[in-house]
């Protein structure tokens, strides 16, 4: 680890309250102005309310086309239905991996009424070669996605990507995805080598810590988003109350991104015929 370069943080950024769907209240981290995308992610979303009037509307069937969506739930229950037969209930700790490749209309429900729903909806995109390929639907409930301690006090889910000799259920060869739930006691520390050449972010959603090694650690607060370069060797340190963090990095596409609403693909061209497909019911 020693011979590695440190991860530091490159810039801090607070999500924007916004609204999507029928009106489900959440907050944009990516996919914002602040940072519109960090390839290859199109968007993050976090979702995390008491208040069924702020979810109860759900999202109804609405189109994809050109990438992924991933939904991690943490506490709440979500019905997925899609117009290629799948249906599926997210309870907490499960996570859905969508492939909307070439085309697909589906509905994400709540299936509760009252009581708190809480959780995250990252877009990653596909490559050229892949975006009109056939839509898949996997679903991973909490039993399936493996719980670690690598060192005291620390635990990591393991939803995408390795740490030590454990590797997580999600497999995307394009992207080579990392995504770790990481949940640290008051004070403790731990480092974590990440893919080389992969962007990659921390978004703390409980309690502070400190990223990065030495003079260079920044301070990251709770519902704030690190984005991480310079190296390889992330350090972790959790503040006086813990903290608790999703980790995420892939591998950057670099490719044109041309995208409007639920559509995402490389040229204008393409963006327009995923309008007239949808239109014409070729999902």
């Amino acid at each position: 680890m020693s011979s590695q370069a440190s991860t530091h943080v490159l810039r801090t950024i607070r999500g924007t309250p916004t609204s999507d769907g029928a009106g489900v209240r959440l907050t944009r981290v990516i996919g914002g102005a602040a940072l519109p995308e960090l390839d290859p992610f199109l968007l993050l979303d976090e979702f995390g309310t008491d208040k069924a009037e702020d979810y109860i509307a759900g999202f109804p069937s609405h189109p994809h086309r050109g990438f992924e969506t991933v939904t991690y739930m943490l506490d709440g229950r979500m019905r997925h239905k899609d117009n290629h037969g799948n249906e599926g209930l997210l309870t907490p700790g499960s996570v859905q991996w969508m492939t909307a490749g070439r085309g697909l209309v589906h509905s994400e429900m709540p299936e509760q009424e009252s009581g708190r729903m809480r959780g995250f909806q990252l877009w990653v995109n596909l490559p050229a070669s892949e975006k009109m390929t056939a839509p898949k639907y996997q679903e991973f409930a909490p039993d399936r996605i493996p719980l670690v301690q690598p060192t005291s006090g620390v635990q990591v889910k393991v939803i995408a990507g390795r740490v030590d000799d454990t590797v997580g259920p999600i497999v995307q060869p394009a992207t080579d995805p990392v995504y770790l739930d990481v949940s640290l006691d008051p004070g403790a520390a731990w480092s974590y080598t990440l893919p080389s050449g992969h962007h990659a972010f921390a978004y703390v959603f409980e309690g502070d810590m400190r990223l990065g090694a030495g003079d260079d650690a920044r301070a990251v607060a709770s519902q704030e988003m690190a984005v991480l370069g310079g190296g390889d060797a992330l350090q972790l340190q959790a503040g006086v109350a813990g903290a608790r963090l999703i980790l995420v990095a892939g591998r950057p596409l670099r490719e044109p991104v041309a995208r409007h609403g639920p559509f995402v693909m490389n040229t204008r061209q393409e963006l327009m015929q995923a309008f007239v497909d949808f239109q014409e019911g070729r999902f």
